[in-house]
């Protein structure tokens, strides 16, 4: 049976270059980081390097990247680091409804701690408002987080402009971004944005699970999650994962090097697939922009549940989503797009297909040619015309 992978979203498959480059710290370049002599110095060396690789891919000094275990870290540091460290300025915090539950939660733990969140609303597109942004704006406000591309339904938040308007109106607050749907396929600019605080992450773009980076604006202090060794300026103590950020580095490299052709590739098989699924199925619609991200297409298919229809498509060797990763297991409807104006009928009829630079126009058209019996036969099931 074929497979083909549609769900790069919650992760992708690791390159063969980046297997083979953990492989080789795996194997023999294995000491510890922090040992002086040569195997440590060695390990050091390749640390160095791909810090000096992600640093450049973003615009920023070496100095300001900070390894982590993922992205869900890097938000966690970034969300309550800053509230942490600096509560004695002020206790407000503004986020949107329509975050990664990484950064969401983040936020729920903070207001148990006695921190003000304000979560604002998007619009149909799953987009914010700059100007809402702004107008939600206290002098006390510490800490703003948008992310910049969402992970369910491919929204672009205006993240350059937002951080325009902070820093305008109150440049003492810290603007965080959430770039782990954009690392790899979009430009990163931290300094453009005028963002202080980005997560990315190793497992969205070809590299192993377990690496991600939090990039931190140089001479903003945070509160560490832990406390241990003084590894990564001792804001992330602990050994670290040499050969998941040996992976890091060089899906980095690949991805940046490739970036603009597999976007445009993307972008077509994304047209392709929702015009055909319009032409082929009757009584679906698309959920956020249809010009927003190259890799996420998010499609409610009108009188099915999604998640049969994910489990039709895995019979047939077809791997799609319902959502986050984080949460497709519960039974909670998405936030994502409950946010966005969905009825819960609409929402648990909604399915995520999203690409890689992996993924072929075949794929596209096996994917249909499976994909109307199956929504067809799902809305028999529930007595539903075709």
């Amino acid at each position: 049976m074929r497979q083909i992978y549609l769900d790069n979203s919650a992760t992708t498959p690791v390159r063969p270059e980046a297997a083979d480059a953990m492989r080789e710290v795996l194997l023999s370049d294995y000491g510890n980081p922090s040992s002086f002599h040569s195997l440590g110095i060695k390990a050091e060396r390749i640390i160095k390097e791909a810090r000096r690789q992600l640093a450049a891919a973003c615009g920023v000094n070496e100095a300001e990247v900070i390894f982590t275990s993922g992205g869900t870290e890097a938000n966690n540091l970034a969300v309550k680091g800053v509230a942490r460290r600096h509560r004695k300025r002020g206790k407000h915090l503004i986020t949107t409804r329509v975050e990664h539950p990484s950064v969401l939660n983040a936020f729920r733990a903070l207001e148990t701690e006695g921190f003000e969140v304000d979560y604002l609303p998007v619009d149909r597109e799953g987009l914010v408002s700059p100007a809402e942004v702004i107008a939600a704006l206290r002098e006390d406000t510490l800490l703003v987080s948008v992310m910049h591309i969402n992970n369910e339904v491919g929204s672009v938040m205006p993240v350059a402009e937002i951080g325009r308007l902070l820093k305008e109106k109150n440049p003492q607050t810290v603007f965080h971004v959430d770039a782990v749907q954009s690392f790899g396929k979009l430009p990163v600019d931290p300094r453009k944005w005028q963002a202080d605080l980005v997560s990315i992450s190793a497992h969205k773009i070809h590299g192993p699970k377990g690496s991600g980076a939090l990039l931190c604006r140089e001479g903003l202090l945070l509160e560490p999650l832990f406390h241990g060794g003084d590894q990564e300026q001792g804001i992330r103590p602990g050994t670290e994962n040499t050969a998941g950020i040996a992976g890091f580095a060089v899906a980095c490299r690949l991805a940046l090097r490739d970036r603009e052709e597999n976007y445009r590739k993307m972008t077509g098989l994304k047209k392709y697939l929702a015009a055909e699924i319009k032409r082929q199925i009757k009584d679906t619609s698309v959920n956020g922009p249809e010009e927003g991200a190259a890799h996420i297409l998010n499609v409610t298919f009108a009188g099915i549940k999604g998640e049969l229809l994910v489990r039709f498509l895995a019979e047939e060797g077809i791997y799609v989503s319902t959502g986050s990763a984080c949460h497709s297991r519960r039974p909670e409807p998405s936030h994502v797009l409950l946010a966005m104006g969905l009825s819960a009928e609409e929402v648990g009829a909604s399915v995520r297909f999203s690409f890689s630079a992996l993924t072929g126009r075949e794929d596209i058209e096996y994917t249909l040619e499976k994909l109307e019996p199956a929504v067809a036969a799902l809305r028999r099931m529930t007595g539903r015309k075709k």
